[in-house]
């Protein structure tokens, strides 16, 4: 499984984040060595003890993801949790352990106080992402996992990672990142010139232009503006020498203008109707997931039930097992007592056993049931972004053939060429 850890102070937002509803299903699965018995308390517990110190990242962040298509026990996780515990010297140390489950993937989170009670100094934990990636791998030769090629070699590393001023900057415009990273690289690698890629670019809606800070920018349909070398992955200079003559290009204001007309004038409308129709059916399938989720909740709520009234009314007939008064004193004296309570303790594990494996099927089924809805939704996603993207490529196609749009194309030209002239009086002299 995918293991990402990082040290973090923010008591009271990582709590928020952890229990945060998003999620279709929150289970506190473990809260160990703290005097509090909830989340955001045992957090304020372990920012409270760190003031004693001179540590502002006093937790220790842990990020547990199987495969997707992997139906993997609480057992699992338990033994990984165990095992970074021993390679980060982070055992006995108080922790918490919360299981989220969203689009049909189960994962775990694990965070723990990095602060020695005993001695007041913070765990330090020197290369913990290199171990981390050493225990990653060891659980996917183990369970027999088909390994990441970026966990084998980082440098096949997925080029869709992004960082969060990349996030955040799709999020403004409601794109997925990982198509406009896709769309990037895709681009980069099928172009060998500056203009192979400029229009590359193009066909996917984004246009080259020159940045103010930045040597070569793109500008979306929505007037978005990104780095070229951030979202390709490969330094400015690469950049400029393919781009080559970088003056050509327009400027991010004349970039907006033209991309603002073709929208206004032409395909506005298209664009609403293909949105409104894939809202329609994101509407569709939001309502079977929310429905979906609504029934899951219900079933572990009631097998937990059945299970805490099961439980109870097997308790009674042990407990009646033994004997009260002098046949109790008699059973003591000649061990039948003793026996009675190995064989309570025997039956209380196997039935510990049983409920925690009806849980796991119960799970599994559900987990299986959301990843067969989730395949609908990333269905549908996939159908708009291919209908979007062919309605880009007809934007270039309107481009070349409509007469007012080739003139100002003309005009524009022109334009470049002025400017190309001017830059050239310049470096040559009056």
């Amino acid at each position: 499984m995918i293991l990402k850890g990082s040290k973090r102070g923010g008591a009271a937002d990582l709590s928020r984040h952890l229990l945060k509803a998003e999620n279709e299903h929150v289970e506190v699965h473990e809260i160990r060595g703290f005097v509090a018995d909830n989340v955001p308390d045992a957090f304020k517990e372990a920012q409270a003890i760190s003031l004693g110190t001179k540590c502002r990242k006093f937790l220790f962040s842990l990020a547990l993801s199987p495969p997707e298509t992997e139906s993997v026990p609480v057992r699992m996780f338990e033994e990984a949790i165990g095992a970074i515990e021993e390679k980060l010297g982070l055992q006995g140390q108080p922790r918490v352990v919360i299981f989220h489950e969203k689009e049909g993937r189960r994962h775990a989170h694990c965070v723990w106080s990095r602060i020695d009670a005993q001695t007041m100094t913070a765990i330090d934990q020197p290369h913990f992402k290199l171990k981390l990636g050493d225990i990653s791998r060891q659980l996917y030769l183990e369970h027999g996992w088909k390994m990441p090629e970026g966990l084998i070699d980082p440098a096949l590393r997925n080029p869709l990672n992004f960082d969060r001023y990349e996030w955040f900057q799709a999020k403004r415009t409601g794109n997925d990142p990982r198509a406009i990273k896709a769309a990037f690289h895709q681009c980069w690698a099928a172009s060998d010139s500056g203009k192979a890629f400029r229009q590359a670019l193009q066909s996917r809606g984004y246009y080259l232009a020159r940045g103010d800070r930045r040597a070569v920018v793109a500008v979306d349909m929505h007037g978005e503006v990104y780095a070229v070398a951030r979202w390709v992955g490969v330094k400015s200079k690469d950049i400029v020498d393919r781009v080559a003559d970088i003056d050509s290009l327009p400027s991010v204001s004349e970039v907006k203008a033209e991309i603002s007309r073709l929208v206004r004038e032409k395909l506005a409308g298209f664009l609403g109707s293909i949105t409104d129709e894939f809202a329609k059916a994101a509407g569709e399938l939001e309502a079977r997931r929310i429905a979906m989720v609504g029934r899951h909740r219900t079933a572990r709520s009631d097998l937990q039930s059945a299970q805490e009234i099961r439980w109870a009314a097997e308790a009674r007939i042990r407990a009646g097992r033994f004997r009260k008064g002098l046949p109790g004193l008699w059973d003591r004296v000649i061990g039948k007592h003793a026996k009675l309570r190995q064989e309570n303790e025997t039956e209380v594990k196997a039935a510990e056993l049983r409920d925690a494996g009806q849980k796991q099927e119960l799970i599994g089924r559900q987990l299986r049931e959301r990843q067969l809805l989730q395949r609908e939704i990333k269905f549908a996603r996939r159908a708009h972004l291919h209908t979007i993207t062919r309605l880009h490529k007809d934007i270039m196609a309107f481009r070349r053939v409509d007469d007012s749009i080739g003139v100002e194309v003309a005009d524009f030209a022109t334009s470049s060429e002025v400017r190309r002239g001017r830059n050239r009086r310049h470096v040559s002299g009056p």
